[in-house]
């Protein structure tokens, strides 16, 4: 049986090196590149990110790679973000200013509130039927933010409670799909959730 490859998207801003050795660890194949090249022949892109929305949008302007990403969304290649990958996937962010995002998956990335940071585990709920993430119901994973995507309900697979807040954890629109917590961070509960996405995606 054939491995998947997965398209790690090099621009500069991300935590590759836990994501590739936890991709390794499940038996897919990874190629880290900013090369539009080597990631168009890969199965699935997965975008990372550590950081603050604008600089990393500027960093993925910089290398062309938010052109290469929406001419690879429009052809049905699967795209999974991570983290500040998947707040990248929104329309906008209010961080820093507004700064437009790729725009893959209708919604908004706002404040979680005045000097409120979000690090450390929590659970997800589902709050649609989707066998990629059905795994992850009720399951702890690390959180590390500040800011959360505010979309849709039609794109809202998982959501999570901080305080009072309640903000969408796992976003999916076909074959995009974002993750705000890190699952490659969560033991064994993500790692079982990454494989099932990774695999879900590329075979939807």
């Amino acid at each position: 049986m054939t491995k998947l490859t997965v398209g790690i998207v090099d621009y500069g801003v991300g935590n590759h090196n836990s994501v590739h050795h936890t991709l390794n660890f499940l038996g897919l194949r990874c190629r880290v590149s900013d090369d539009h090249t080597i990631l168009k022949a890969c199965d699935l892109l997965l975008l990372p990110g550590v950081g603050a929305f604008r600089p990393a949008m500027q960093a993925l302007e910089g290398k062309g790679l938010d052109r290469f990403l929406g001419e690879q969304v429009a052809r049905q290649k699967p795209v999974l973000g991570i983290c500040l990958g998947m707040q990248l996937l929104g329309k906008s962010s209010s961080e820093n200013g507004r700064t437009t995002g790729l725009g893959f998956i209708p919604g908004d990335v706002v404040p979680l509130g005045i000097g409120r940071w979000h690090i450390g585990w929590n659970s997800t709920t589902l709050q649609k039927a989707d066998p990629l993430f059905e795994v992850a119901h009720n399951q702890d994973f690390y959180f590390n933010h500040s800011y959360a995507y505010q979309s849709l309900e039609d794109f809202v697979v998982c959501t999570t409670t901080f305080g009072e807040t309640q903000f969408a954890s796992v976003v999916r629109a076909g074959k995009v799909a974002g993750m705000q917590f890190h699952p490659e961070k969560s033991q064994r509960a993500g790692h079982v959730l990454l494989q099932s996405v990774v695999e879900g995606l590329c075979n939807a």
